[in-house]
């Protein structure tokens, strides 16, 4: 498999550079802090080889020129969906022109109190997603490994009022108290946020996504198998400078992964998973934020 270990990336420059949009944020405003931005994707897409190789190879395989101006706007995206991060931790949506596809979903979810997986992607902005649902009294946990991001994400909690730790639920591979706890919250009508395109363990499923072989996580569709609760797919998408088109689809009201034709069966879940994500890349191709080789084949340039 070509994925990299993203797990053991430093986080040393990102909680520099959080710290500084968060006092840019604060102190000025979405706009000024956003022109800042334009220097710093530069530098990246200029000096962080691995970053613009996995840029190029994704944007040739999704149908864009892979120059290195659309690798620049490829980084800046992923910028500015970071900088906005700080403002919907705050609730804070005046800076935006917010559509959205199918919340009705997520409302009827929150409004009969039924738990289940939002499943979404390193697309966009999952926490535009989340903070719009909050505001509209849906409880969203974000399921995920933060071994690497602990310093960000104690500094988004101090510059979110102390909204960030309440609603992280860390993975814990192979622990009943995982599951227990996501079992939990599922029981109270909260709901589970995972993003379902980045792999944290050995436990991948090779589907086939922009036409080419890529290894996907399996833990999610094992985890809401287990749990039999319903998946609703929901990515955020950003269209500069100002406007998130947030969409919600229901997936799957149950995974089964019956014992004679479990490999089958998750193979068809996770293709379908591709599938959709592929269709809502295209959509907003700037938007998918996979820094690293993805792909079982390396031949980006």
């Amino acid at each position: 498999m070509a994925h990299a270990n993203w797990l053991s990336i430093r986080e040393t420059g990102s909680v520099w550079g959080m710290r500084v949009l968060l006092f840019l944020s604060t102190a000025f405003g979405r706009w000024p802090a956003r022109m800042v931005l334009k220097p710093v994707a530069l530098y990246y897409a200029v000096f962080y080889r691995t970053a613009r190789r996995a840029s190029k190879q994704y944007l040739a395989y999704s149908g864009i020129r892979p120059t290195f101006s659309h690798v620049f706007t490829h980084v800046l995206h992923f910028a500015e969906c970071s900088l906005d991060r700080l403002f919907f931790l705050r609730g804070n949506f005046k800076p935006f022109v917010i559509r959205t596809v199918g919340s009705l979903h997520i409302e009827k979810l929150a409004a009969t109190k039924r738990g289940a997986i939002l499943l979404g992607a390193h697309l966009g902005s999952f926490e535009a997603m989340r903070a719009v649902g909050e505001a509209t009294q849906a409880n969203i946990n974000v399921v995920g490994y933060f071994g690497n991001a602990r310093a960000i994400n104690r500094l988004l909690d101090r510059g979110s009022g102390g909204k960030v730790g309440t609603r992280l639920l860390e993975v814990t591979p192979n622990s009943l108290e995982f599951i227990f706890k996501a079992k939990d919250l599922l029981e109270q009508g909260e709901m589970l946020g995972i993003l379902g395109d980045r792999v944290m363990s050995n436990q991948v499923t090779e589907v086939t996504f922009f036409g080419k072989k890529a290894a996907f996580p399996s833990g999610p569709w094992v985890l809401a198998a287990s749990l039999k609760c319903p998946v609703y797919l929901t990515f955020g998408l950003y269209f500069a400078p100002n406007t998130y088109e947030l969409h919600c689809e229901p997936f799957a009201e149950v995974v089964t992964l019956p014992r004679g034709t479990r490999e089958a069966a998750l193979r068809s879940y996770v293709q379908d998973f591709a599938t959709r994500l592929e269709y809502y890349a295209r959509l907003a191709p700037y938007n998918w934020f996979n820094f690293f080789p993805f792909w079982s084949d390396e031949d980006a340039g």
